[in-house]
């Protein structure tokens, strides 16, 4: 089973609003559970971690307004989401350098961060050249499908 079909799977189950699902194959068994607060939780058994994977996803959307509404235009920018459900790092390792800060600037292609999903650390790279004008996840912290992680401008 790759990333792939898991994503798929993930994206099958809001449509459908299934709250379970359980599967075995090839001595892999992973059990998806969506909590009550809708975020899916992973279990996967009899699986050895798997090699990284480079990931890019973007969109070049809006992003989330922290001011109170009405006070302030949202802020322009590309924005970078999560291409997965998954816990974010900012840095390959807990000792090393964070991959980018806030006022970097950055070339397309260029890692922006790891999303650690069932034992597998996937680079996320940016889809677009720019400076990273905000980071709206904290390091170690999960994050959802399509959840917009960087802003860059």
């Amino acid at each position: 089973m790759n990333l792939k079909e898991i994503q798929e799977i993930v994206k099958l189950m809001k449509e459908n609003e299934i709250t379970e699902f359980e599967m075995e194959r090839d001595g892999l068994k992973i059990a998806l559970k969506k909590s009550g607060a809708g975020r899916i939780e992973t279990i996967v058994h009899g699986a050895e971690p798997l090699p990284a994977q480079t990931i890019s996803r973007a969109q070049n959307i809006p992003a989330p307004e922290q001011s109170a509404p009405g006070t302030a235009s949202p802020k322009k920018g590309n924005i970078i989401t999560s291409p997965m459900v998954g816990t974010f790092y900012r840095a390959p390792s807990p000792e090393a350098p964070s991959f980018v800060e806030e006022g970097q600037v950055i070339k397309k292609g260029d890692v922006v961060c790891i999303i650690e999903a069932m034992k597998v650390m996937n680079e996320i790279e940016s889809d677009f050249p720019g400076k990273v004008a905000e980071i709206f996840i904290e390091n170690g912290e999960p994050v959802e499908f399509g959840q917009p992680i960087f802003r860059i401008e």
